[in-house]
């Protein structure tokens, strides 16, 4: 896996995503919880109004990457249409939460 922006795999990461495709009312947000809980990740996925789902991955680059590629596929009931990515400095967020 190619780490962008030079980043040391095990230093910390924030990536902030927005997700577009068909990712609501398809286990999208539950499915990227449940990542985001095995690569002991903190953060947030939030459904937005107009359709897309904004998620923050927040912790060791290496499982930040490895979130953002299940993110790119999500559960097998979505399709995925595009991930933009915006990256910034780490800020301590502690847990995940859906809404």
């Amino acid at each position: 896996m190619q780490f962008e922006h030079d980043l040391d795999p095990s230093e910390p990461a924030r990536a902030e995503l927005i997700v577009s495709g068909r990712v609501q009312g398809v286990f999208y947000r539950q499915t990227i919880a449940r990542a985001a809980e095995q690569g002991g990740l903190s953060g947030s996925a939030v459904n937005l109004p107009d359709g897309n789902v904004r998620v923050v991955f927040e912790g060791p680059a290496a499982a930040v990457f490895a979130a953002i590629e299940i993110a790119r596929t999500g559960p097998p009931a979505s399709v995925v249409a595009d991930v933009r990515i915006e990256w910034s400095e780490p800020v301590g967020e502690q847990g995940f939460m859906t809404g």
